[in-house]
């Protein structure tokens, strides 16, 4: 029998564990929009008792990436066209935002960073297949660490910390929308012109850019949900 002293170290390491390995799974769309989360599947997939997936869940809850009904436990978020929108508008407004102030510090430290993150990132396959769309998780750190360096130089810790958690429900929407979108699109295209503009220097059209970016991917989610032509007739996806 472990001592209590094990119990109490070991017990908040496996909520969290549980807690990482099931908001994956939910942002990358394993677990599906809508769908209810049943505590045996649960255990079944996760190989967890019923204590640390509780746990994991009720924060999953606060952090609105699951829904939890008194009722009927809990399910995953939707992921609505509405959502999408203003996503993409909040997006957009705190991204350029932050662009105008990276721009305005504007240092050498800045520009190396953002160099090696478009290199690394534009050495890396999208997918692991080449033929179909299979997830890269190299390109998707890459990916992160690409966006995010575009903004670091902002200085402002709170805007970045904003930003990445846009950036994770931006994600859940891309993954739901990645086997309609591949080969559709030159991702790495659309990455160098935003490089591009900000490394000479054009902030204005280093802000369009990175806004047509993110409404090219939702405009691709649109197509892929269900009552398209009526949701995008409500919601045409414009900053």
């Amino acid at each position: 029998m472990p001592s209590d002293s094990t119990t109490e170290i070991s017990s908040p390491t496996l909520a969290r564990s549980t807690y990482d390995r099931l908001r994956a799974d939910v942002l990358s769309g394993e677990w599906e929009p809508g769908r209810k989360l049943l505590m045996h599947e649960l255990r079944e997939r996760y190989q967890v008792g019923a204590s640390p997936l509780r746990e994991a869940l009720n924060r999953l809850a606060s952090e609105e990436w699951v829904v939890h009904n008194d009722q009927r436990g809990f399910s995953v978020a939707q992921a609505s066209i509405e959502q999408l929108n203003d996503l993409v508008r909040t997006r957009i407004a705190i991204e350029s935002l932050a662009l105008a102030q990276a721009f305005a510090r504007r240092s050498p430290a800045w520009e190396e960073k953002l160099v090696l993150a478009f290199h690394r990132l534009s050495r890396t396959a999208r997918s692991v297949q080449p033929d179909s769309f299979e997830e890269n998780p190299e390109w998707e750190r890459l990916h992160r660490a690409f966006h995010l360096a575009l903004l670091e130089g902002c200085g402002s810790p709170l805007m970045l910390g904003f930003c990445e958690q846009l950036y994770d429900h931006a994600y859940r929407y891309r993954q739901l929308a990645a086997q309609k979108a591949y080969k559709r699109r030159n991702e790495l295209d659309e990455h160098r012109a935003v490089f591009d503009a900000v490394m000479g220097g054009r902030l204005e059209d280093a802000q369009r850019l990175i806004a047509e970016h993110y409404q090219r991917t939702a405009s691709i989610f649109v197509d892929a949900a269900p009552g398209r032509e009526v949701a995008r007739a409500r919601a045409p996806l414009q900053a």
